[in-house]
């Protein structure tokens, strides 16, 4: 099943995506239903079915998902990351092929909450103070407080590569800030997507029309699994329901390619969607 948040006349509603359409639930927000799912254990295609209506909407505004009360991501998880931070450093088996190691702990940092994150079609954050602000392109793992999978999303950890590239405790400074995540179009409920591990991920950034960066991976490139990763973060840490972990990018934009104002960034996976984002200075 896939679910959006909409725009309903001066409000929001939650909706299923089906039949080239949209079906609207009947007094739910998305954070509602997930925290249902999650403290009852049911799954949420089946919390979302029972409160469906007959109301049906052809076309409208998509807006952010959910609003996530934390977001985390992780780093070094396919190794064109790990190789280019290590790489930048002139190092060989440095600290970032460290974590990028299974037997060693995965990298996860605070990205923010709903404050920084803005949905499809809304503005993408390039800090003032960065010459070297680019996309991440990455899989969102929707998680509640018991840290069960409720659903995927998409999502985008911009950041500002020169600023951690200067010094790796600047680290906060280049991943948190506003609009400095992107998520959606929707979310996908596992059931949906019986092989995450197979999805095949693209990114585009085009400026006056013209493609100035193109990439693609696919997850089964990726050397953590999802629930690993939830494992790390939840140790001696329970966080609240809703929590989106961004689970790493395989997708390297370099330099040249850096975010400028009005350039679009679109993220892409056939079985979720796509998310598209105009980059504007903040």
């Amino acid at each position: 099943m896939k679910l959006a948040q909409v725009r309903d006349g001066a409000g929001v509603a939650v909706a299923i995506r089906e039949n080239g359409g949209y079906r609207l639930l009947e007094g739910a927000s998305m954070n509602a239903l997930l925290a249902v799912a999650d403290a009852s254990g049911a799954s949420l295609a089946d919390v979302a079915a029972e409160a469906a209506s007959d109301g049906w909407r052809d076309d409208v505004d998509l807006l952010l998902p959910l609003e996530p009360a934390e977001v985390w991501a992780c780093g070094c998880t396919y190794a064109p990351s790990a190789d280019f931070r290590d790489g930048e450093l002139g190092t060989r088996d440095g600290m970032y092929s460290y974590v990028h190691k299974p037997e060693n702990r995965p990298e996860i940092f605070f990205k923010g909450t709903s404050r920084v994150c803005v949905g499809s079609g809304e503005r993408i954050g390039i800090r003032s103070d960065s010459s070297f602000t680019a996309p991440e392109p990455e899989l969102g793992v929707v998680i509640g407080a018991s840290g069960a999978i409720l659903a995927y999303t998409l999502g985008n950890d911009v950041s500002a590569w020169d600023i951690e590239r200067e010094n790796a405790l600047y680290l906060p400074q280049s991943k948190v800030y506003d609009a400095c995540c992107s998520l959606g179009p929707v979310l996908v409920t596992p059931d949906e997507l019986p092989d995450p591990y197979s999805l095949q991920m693209s990114c585009q950034i085009t400026r006056d029309g013209r493609v100035t960066f193109s990439g693609s991976v696919s997850t089964s490139k990726l050397r953590r699994t999802f629930e690993e990763l939830v494992d790390h973060l939840t140790r001696s840490n329970q966080v609240p329901t809703p929590t989106v972990v961004l689970t790493g990018t395989g997708i390297i934009v370099e330099q040249e390619s850096a975010l400028r104002p009005g350039d679009v960034c679109t993220i892409s996976v056939p079985q979720i969607g796509t998310l598209s984002n105009p980059a504007a200075l903040v």
